[in-house]
């Protein structure tokens, strides 16, 4: 989606042909699955800014597939998988947790009770929105399926 929109001529912005535009993309997304994190930082009470998150799909082996980090409102600026590679299967998001929390300042003893944070979750269906949110502190975590 994001192509698209780029593509889209800058001077059609406010256009009645962009609005049908925008509107088409915003219909077909409905039928496309994405996947979608964010986290939130229970001991600080704020979004869990700058931390990685890479994702991997299991297989016979655990493939690396993409690297993200969190956004100032602990969010990825666009979807951490969607299109083609969006597919059924077994995937593990991976935090930076004690990275994080190192970075704050925050004393973790070593090796840190939470360091790096696996989820690991299974896509059953290919046109659903999967969000998978992390809510952390340096000695627990939470997460659901979000939407």
């Amino acid at each position: 989606m994001r192509l698209v929109m780029v593509a889209c001529d800058r001077q059609l912005a406010g256009s009645s042909t962009f609005t049908i535009y925008w509107r088409v993309l915003l219909a077909l997304q409905r039928f496309m699955g994405y996947l979608t994190t964010h986290v939130l930082d229970s001991a600080f009470g704020c979004p869990g800014s700058n931390i990685l998150v890479n994702l991997y799909r299991i297989g016979a082996e655990r493939e690396l597939i993409a690297s993200v980090t969190t956004n100032s409102d602990g969010r990825c600026d666009h979807p951490v998988l969607e299109g083609d590679a969006f597919t059924k299967g077994v995937y593990e998001l991976e935090f930076g947790a004690g990275a994080y929390y190192r970075k704050r300042g925050m004393e973790l003893p070593e090796p840190a009770f939470l360091d790096e944070v696996v989820l690991r979750f299974g896509i059953a269906n290919e046109d659903e929105h999967y969000h998978v949110p992390l809510l952390i502190s340096p000695y627990s975590y939470s997460t659901y399926r979000g939407s």
